[in-house]
């Protein structure tokens, strides 16, 4: 995820009130590491805890993992928060805050979230952080109020962030089910005679743009053009010209998300690459995943997901890669 640095964090309680903001859903059973620079919120990474039969190596292994992918980011300091009960996440949290120190990353608290409460392991005064937690702040609270105004939707759980893509069902699948035979044998008949990689290049080109332009106006493509689309996309050129085109956007997850869930089976690993690297982008790290796990589970050997896949999990940010290219 990537923080919107319009947002002004004052203390920890804002901070746990607006993390699920930043996130995209109300964690749970989560390690989140969120860092600032500047005084400013600058990034944050979303770890699973570890489940009950993960062994004190692949502990250590994990641990050593998220301290690299936090150092990457090059933060003037974090702040740790685990969500759950204390007994599963204070292990995990202080070996996290433990590894991180040792590469050298300033930490500037470790909080724990559970059931409306939240505590620090950093701060020992009961005037400011008693031993039975202080409560969170209520949902209309000011940080989650400026949090929506911006646009930033905290959903209940990942899962119905996962439920957000889900393909469509019922009378709508149906119809795209016969949108994309007739799709199928528009390709088909680009594949005739001479010239075939120009006239499918320059349909997939005309394809993307006039999806673009419709989505960008606040229109939507008919059964017919996202079929269309999404049969073009499994050209490589026309997949690449695409990935080109996009820009953080926010029209842009809805164009995708939109084809992403429409779209037959075997048509998915594209556009759900298109609208993780356009959550990417726009620092929803949650979504990017999301989307790359579906294009993932259709097609565990496409390319671009493959990248897309390696670029999250190595926690490169957006900001990183453009400080780079500075």
């Amino acid at each position: 995820m990537r923080a919107d640095t319009t947002l002004v964090v004052r203390n920890s309680a804002e901070l746990v009130a607006v993390l699920p903001f930043l996130m995209g859903y109300h964690p749970h059973e989560t390690v989140a590491v969120v860092g600032m620079r500047d005084h400013q919120l600058d990034f944050g990474a979303c770890f699973d805890l570890p489940p009950p039969d993960f062994d004190e190596a692949e502990i250590r292994t994990g641990v050593r993992e998220v301290a690299a992918g936090v150092l990457r980011q090059e933060p003037d300091l974090v702040v740790i928060v685990g969500y759950g009960p204390r007994e599963q996440v204070t292990p995990t949290v202080v070996r996290i805050a433990e590894a991180l120190r040792t590469v050298g990353v300033e930490i500037d608290d470790v909080l724990r979230v559970h059931e409306g409460r939240w505590w620090s392991y950093v701060c020992d005064d009961p005037a400011c952080c008693p031993a039975e937690g202080t409560p969170c702040l209520p949902s209309d609270s000011v940080i989650a109020a400026e949090a929506t105004y911006l646009g930033q939707v905290a959903l209940p759980s990942r899962r119905d962030l996962v439920a957000q893509l889900s393909p469509v069902d019922g009378p709508a699948r149906a119809a795209m089910v016969v949108a994309t035979e007739r799709a199928r044998s528009r390709f088909n008949g680009l594949l005739e005679g001479d010239g075939v990689s120009k006239r499918v290049r320059q349909a997939g080109r005309l394809a993307v743009r006039e999806a673009e332009k419709r989505y960008r106006s606040g229109g939507v493509l008919t059964d017919a053009e996202t079929a269309w689309l999404g049969v073009l996309l499994t050209d490589r050129p026309v997949e690449d010209y695409a990935v080109d085109r996009a820009g953080p956007q926010e029209w842009r997850v809805g164009l995708w998300t939109d084809v992403l869930r429409r779209v037959e089976p075997v048509y998915v690993p594209a556009p759900a690459c298109l609208l993780g690297f356009t959550a990417w982008q726009l620092g929803r790290g949650a979504l990017a995943r999301v989307a790359v796990d579906r294009a993932l589970d259709a097609e565990p050997g496409h390319q671009l997901a493959g990248m897309l896949h390696q670029l999250l999990g190595f926690a490169i940010s957006p900001d990183m890669v453009r400080r780079w290219r500075r």
